[in-house]
């Protein structure tokens, strides 16, 4: 038997009581994914658990690798049954990583498969969870409703044609709610091969060329309504380093026009030109009342020779450890001297920031009815784990409103990765079990269980009003 059960994670009878009562049945509101609206379109099914469960995740990937398996297991040309074989043997070498965790729980909830997954038990997993998987009600949306989702915002590009969650949103017979997100991470990338040839598509799709700063930002705008228009309300930027560099105008001029003439750029005019969009972006955003999040400090792609050979983000990843504080706090001033900082969800990759973001939350606060603006959002890839949650939700309690957040969120590319709202539903309800206990906080359920609830899914729906 698994170590899934009804007292898992719960280590006091609070906060087993705070889970079934108020936690346990909450909708799920996942606010940032990185799911293909195009699988939901189609209602798309699988071949079997190893294109489910292993395919893209790199995760499950880097602890492959980490136990000393090949390419060939991960990515390479084994058949998916040795691939499949291959994770269930690695499974017993991540006792205290959070895999060990959500690898059962999702073999539990999607397959009803209680056993430990190992190599012994491999053969046996394959059999029980293909035979699932074969049925004809195994399905995308039959699995999003199965996981009580009630909404979805996908991560898109500014040039994609939505095209998807159109059809989605034709369709009647499927209750969740699937909404774009802007992630305009390539108009960022300034410095980086191929700006000028997003360009060029980007002046096919308005119509008009992008020539100068006023066209640039007459197209951007142009998107961003496009968005609007298709029900966005979120946007989201990876900034592996927080940049702020000041800039004037005529600067912003000739750098675009010099990236356009596929000049290379410096790296100080490239952090001009970040800085410059971001504050543009800011300013659209918040005349549209959208949400931006912005997820900091990660190193990609490290493995250059892996990278030539499979692509970027396919586990190669790592945190960053530049320091965050002084750029973070004057791009936001920025915004916020012109009023035009948006509700913003800051998310640290490095746990050692945990203070800093919990701190500079609270310089950007007030004057939003009610909701908190500024947010420290979830514990985030490495950080996405028992420790990494407790250590977010303590600094937050710590520096701000627990209360207030608007909690956990998937950012997965994977159809059965919800049971991680249910694993830090868990990890909520037993530290403030803890806290109640050990008489740091009222022993009150109704206030409790309130506290859960709306962490759980109420904040987030009234955070991004969609």
């Amino acid at each position: 038997m698994s170590i899934i059960n009804d007292k898992f994670m719960l280590k006091n009878e609070t906060g087993r009581k705070l889970y079934e009562e108020y936690a346990k049945d909450m909708p799920i509101y996942d606010y940032h994914c990185h799911l293909n609206p195009k699988m939901i379109a189609e209602n798309a099914r699988f071949k079997n658990i190893t294109d489910i469960w292993l395919g893209g995740d790199h995760y499950k990937w880097r602890a492959m690798r980490s136990c000393g398996f090949s390419e060939e297991y991960i990515t390479g040309s084994k058949s998916d049954f040795e691939k499949f074989e291959a994770f269930c043997e690695t499974i017993p070498y991540t006792i205290g990583n959070p895999l060990y965790h959500w690898s059962h729980m999702e073999m539990k909830k999607y397959f009803g498969i209680d056993l430990t997954i190992n190599k012994e038990n491999a053969k046996e997993i394959w059999e029980r969870a293909n035979e699932v998987i074969s049925g004809e009600d195994f399905n995308v949306r039959n699995l999003i409703t199965q996981s009580n989702v009630k909404m979805i915002c996908t991560t898109d590009d500014l040039i994609d044609t939505l095209e998807y969650h159109d059809a989605i949103n034709a369709d009647d017979t499927f209750d969740t709610k699937v909404l774009p997100a802007l992630r305009p991470d390539k108009l960022l990338n300034i410095e980086k091969e191929g700006y000028k040839e997003y360009m060029e598509v980007l002046s096919g799709i308005v119509g008009y060329p992008v020539t100068d700063t006023e066209s640039l930002l007459k197209a951007v705008e142009n998107r961003v309504d496009f968005f609007h228009d298709h029900g966005a309300r979120l946007s989201d930027h990876a900034l592996d380093t927080v940049f702020f560099e000041e800039y004037t105008a005529e600067e912003i001029e000739a750098i675009i026009k010099a990236a356009l003439s596929g000049e290379k750029i410096s790296k100080v005019d490239s952090e001009k030109y970040r800085t410059f969009i971001l504050v543009k972006l800011g300013a659209m955003y918040k005349k549209r009342d959208w949400a931006q999040q912005y997820h900091i400090g990660a190193i990609r792609n490290n493995n250059s020779r892996m990278q030539s050979k499979l692509g970027a983000d396919v586990g190669f990843d790592s945190i960053n450890d530049e320091l965050v504080a002084v750029k973070l706090s004057k791009l936001m001033d920025t915004l916020d001297r012109t009023d035009n900082l948006p509700k913003t969800i800051l998310y640290n990759l490095n746990a050692r920031d945990n203070d800093v973001i919990g701190t500079m939350i609270g310089n950007f606060q007030g004057e939003t009815d009610g909701i908190m603006k500024i947010q420290f959002g979830s514990g985030w890839w490495f950080n996405d784990q028992k420790d990494g949650m407790e250590k977010q939700m303590k600094s937050l309690a710590n520096l701000s409103l627990l209360r207030k957040f608007v909690g956990m969120l998937t950012d997965s590319r994977s159809f059965i990765s919800y049971p991680r709202h249910d694993y830090f539903r868990r990890i909520l309800c037993n530290l403030l079990g803890q806290w109640a206990e050990e008489g740091e906080a009222p022993d009150d359920m109704e206030l409790l269980g309130k506290m859960v609830k709306e962490i759980s899914f109420e904040n987030a729906v009234q955070y991004f009003n969609m």
